[in-house]
C-alpha cells in the first residue's frame, strides 16, 4: 500500500485531531481509489473474457464506490464548517473533493465497461478485434495506479508524468476507433461487436483523462496553481520557471 506523505508540509497543527483529521481523508482517497482500482481491473478482465457473472458483481459494487465518495465528501465538509481551514489546508480539502468526484466518476465508467462486457459476451468478437482493447486497458491502469501514488505522496513531478504518458493512451484509443470503423465498413454484421468495443475503448480513455485531473489537483495542493486549460508544455516551462521556490 501507498504510504502517505508530504515532504514540504512536515509541521504540525496545535490541534492534533486536525491533523489526523486531514491525514484520514487523505487516508480514505487512496482506499478509494484501491477500490477503483479493482473495479477497473474486473470490468476488464469481463468484457476480455466475457465473463457476464463477474461483469454483473462489478455493476452491483458500484454501490461501494458511490457510498465512500459521499462519506469522504461529508467528512471534508465538516472540516471545512469546523476548521475553517486557510491556506494550504483549504487546498487540500479542495483537492480532496475533486479527485474523490473523478473517482466516482472513473467508478461509473468501470460499470459502463461492464455493461458493455455483457453486451460482448453474447456476440463472441474476435480475438484479435479486443488486442488493442487490452494494451488499451494496461496504459490506463497504470496512469491510475501513478496518479493515485502521486497524490500519495504529493509528487509534482510524478503528476506531470502521468500528463505526459496520457498520449499514448490517447493514439491507442485513436487506433481503436480506425480499426473499429474499418471493420463495421467490411463486414456490417460486425457492428454490434464493434460499438461495444468502441464505447469500452472510449470508458477506458474517459479514465486516463480523469487521472490526469487527479495530478491536476496534486499540482494545486503542492505549488497553488490551477493549471486546468494549459497546455502540457506551458505547465512544465511555468513550473520550472518558479523552480522550487514556491
Amino acid at each position: 500500500m501507498t504510504t502517505i506523505s508530504d515532504p514540504e508540509n512536515t509541521h504540525g497543527h496545535i490541534s492534533k485531531q486536525y491533523d489526523h483529521e486531514l491525514f484520514d481523508i487523505r487516508s480514505r482517497v487512496l482506499s478509494l481509489g484501491g477500490l477503483v482500482e479493482e473495479q477497473i481491473a474486473s470490468a476488464v478482465q469481463s468484457l476480455m473474457e466475457g465473463n457476464v457473472p463477474l461483469a454483473e458483481r462489478v455493476i452491483a459494487d458500484d454501490y461501494k464506490v458511490n457510498s465512500l465518495e459521499v462519506s469522504i465528501d461529508e467528512e471534508c465538509t465538516q472540516i471545512l464548517a469546523l476548521r475553517q481551514p486557510t491556506a494550504r489546508d483549504l487546498r487540500l480539502v479542495v483537492a480532496v473533493i475533486k479527485t474523490i468526484t473523478d473517482l466516482e466518476r472513473i467508478g461509473d465508467e468501470a460499470k459502463r465497461i461492464a455493461r458493455h462486457g455483457i453486451d460482448l459476451a453474447s456476440h463472441y468478437p474476435k480475438r484479435n478485434q479486443l488486442t488493442e482493447v487490452e494494451q488499451l486497458a494496461r496504459l490506463v491502469r497504470a496512469l491510475i495506479r501513478q496518479a493515485l501514488d502521486a497524490f500519495a505522496r504529493m509528487d509534482v513531478d510524478s503528476a506531470l508524468q502521468v500528463a505526459q504518458q496520457d498520449r499514448q493512451v490517447d493514439s491507442v484509443y485513436e487506433n481503436i476507433m480506425r480499426q473499429q470503423i474499418t471493420y463495421m465498413m467490411e463486414d456490417p454484421r460486425l457492428i454490434p461487436v464493434c460499438l461495444a468495443i468502441m464505447w469500452s475503448s472510449r470508458s477506458l480513455e474517459r479514465i486516463g483523462d480523469r487521472a490526469c485531473n487527479i495530478c491536476e489537483y496534486v499540482i494545486y495542493y503542492v505549488k497553488g496553481k490551477n493549471i486546468r486549460h494549459i497546455s502540457l508544455e506551458q505547465v512544465q516551462q511555468d513550473l520550472l520557471g518558479r523552480g522550487r521556490r514556491d
